[in-house]
């Protein structure tokens, strides 16, 4: 072999080693026995130690070395880039510390699901801080040498190219206009809310069809139920969670379809691209593009919410909305709310940028754990104008901080920006598009964000990625002007 094909065997089987370590995270969130938390810490710690040692070893090193880039193509110069990013930010960390974040989260994880079900903060504290204390360690170290902060360092972790300043840049360009825009909408008439009890098993067979409908393979992924849903797995094995509630079949449906999305950015990366450094999203931001596409500029899309309406009434009988557009108006309501996965998408990116500023002030150590809650909540009255009247819908409600995810909430709101910028792209390319989604037919839409996004995998940075495909550089203006045109057809301003 060359050194080259060298070094992608050996990076072959790191990524494989890594794609069991996710399937034992599946796994615990969806179906292992409680009494198994133990040896699960073991063998998450076990696997990290492998994964540390090859990610970071001599051997790597001297493979990275010997492969003579001026002799490879530019998609070949890109796959030893990547590998070498891993390998200078996996040498900053301490083998101890990596063994010590993947003990330690499984337990963290398991301890938040209860302390989140009995509306118990203290009982996830001390957990939490332990957890806090090791990824302030990581940031610091991700950030020695350079001009980044220790935020950056683990903001790089899931957008390789961005930076707080950038993202703060993005809200406040964000934050007057949408703060304005709910004034305008929390001052007029709400369409009435869903009533009644939804059957949970139909709420599952109606799941698995939008989940086709979108296009997701489930020869080739499943779905199961999850206290948060997730999307886990790329190539030939993707799976996706969701979660039920009988009064609120809204949650299953765009949960289901937001994975959808993830799930089919993963399952639709070019095949020759599996097991290298390729063969996953290029970042979170352009992830979450495709989830909150899939979610929101195509699933509460007039014409979609028109078939969905259909479906529904197939599937549950008549459940008190008289046509599709009362229907359209319920499914984007704009109200009062806690949970960010449940907001509109008018408050959706207030909900992240308070966990924004929060997340920067534990990991800096100007926000202590015994102020967080007390933080969150004064935060959330100042954001929306109204007291968190427990945990579960406050401090407990997400699940990134108990598996030491710090860096990832902005990813939601840039995946926000980018996704308005491909749907403009996207109604140009089909101007029709409309007409498709009534129809309950997303074969266009789909086949366009897969040529256009994500077949790619990594073998682009998102700039380039959403350049490529939008014909200019991604800028926050579209999604004020989609998220104004919208609500303010439907609210009459």
């Amino acid at each position: 072999m060359t050194k080259f094909e060298s070094l992608m065997a050996y990076n072959k089987d790191t990524v494989a080693i890594g794609k069991i370590a996710e399937r034992l995270g599946w796994d615990q969130a969806t179906m292992m026995p409680r009494g198994a938390l133990a040896d699960r810490t073991e063998e998450f710690a076990a696997l990290e130690k492998i994964m540390h040692f090859r990610k970071s070893s001599n051997e790597l090193n001297d493979l990275l070395n010997e492969v003579q880039t001026d002799r490879l193509d530019q998609l070949q110069q890109r796959q030893v880039y990547l590998i070498r990013r891993s390998f200078d930010r996996t040498r900053k960390i301490p083998q101890d510390l990596a063994i010590a974040l993947a003990r330690l989260t499984p337990e963290s994880h398991a301890v938040w699901e209860q302390a989140r079900h009995d509306d118990d903060f203290d009982a996830f504290k001390p957990l939490l801080a332990q957890v806090i204390a090791l990824r302030q360690k990581e940031g610091q170290a991700f950030a020695k040498g350079t001009e980044l902060s220790s935020y950056d360092g683990l903001l790089n972790k899931y957008e390789p190219d961005g930076s707080t300043k950038e993202i703060q840049s993005m809200f406040d360009a964000l934050r007057r206009p949408l703060v304005e825009l709910r004034a305008a909408v929390l001052d007029k008439e709400k369409p009435k809310p869903l009533m009644g009890v939804f059957d949970i098993d139909q709420q599952m067979v109606l799941s698995r069809e939008l989940a086709s409908t979108f296009g997701y393979d489930l020869n080739r992924g499943r779905i199961d139920k999850a206290v948060h849903p997730f999307s886990s797995g790329n190539s030939s094995d993707v799976r996706i969670t969701t979660r039920t509630v009988d009064k609120d079949p809204m949650n299953c449906l765009y949960s289901t379809i937001h994975e959808v999305g993830h799930a089919c950015y993963e399952q639709n990366i070019n095949s020759d691209y599996a097991f290298t450094a390729f063969g996953k999203g290029a970042s979170l931001g352009i992830h979450e593009s495709q989830s909150r596409i899939y979610e929101n500029q195509l699933g509460r899309s007039r014409g979609f919410t028109a078939h969905l309406y259909r479906r529904m009434l197939k599937v549950f009988g008549d459940f008190g909305v008289k046509d599709e557009e009362t229907f359209y108006k319920l499914v984007n309501r704009v109200s009062d709310g806690y949970i960010r996965t449940e907001a509109d998408e008018i408050q959706y990116n207030l909900h992240v940028m308070l966990r924004f500023d929060i997340e920067r002030s534990l990991m800096s150590g100007d926000l202590s754990i015994d102020d967080l809650e007390a933080a969150w909540n004064d935060r959330f009255m100042d954001d929306f104008g109204y007291a968190v009247d427990r945990p579960s819908n406050g401090v407990l409600q997400d699940v990134h901080w108990s598996e030491g995810i710090f860096g990832y909430f902005p990813t939601y709101s840039l995946g926000n920006v980018y996704s308005a910028c491909l749907f403009q792209a996207l109604e140009k390319d089909i101007p029709n598009l409309q007409d498709d989604l009534a129809k309950g037919d997303l074969a266009r839409a789909s086949d366009w964000l897969k040529k256009s996004i994500q077949q790619h995998g990594s073998a682009y940075t998102a700039d380039q990625l959403m350049t490529m495909a939008c014909g200019q550089a991604p800028t926050v203006e579209p999604l004020i002007s989609y998220i104004t045109a919208k609500f303010s057809d439907i609210y009459n301003l």
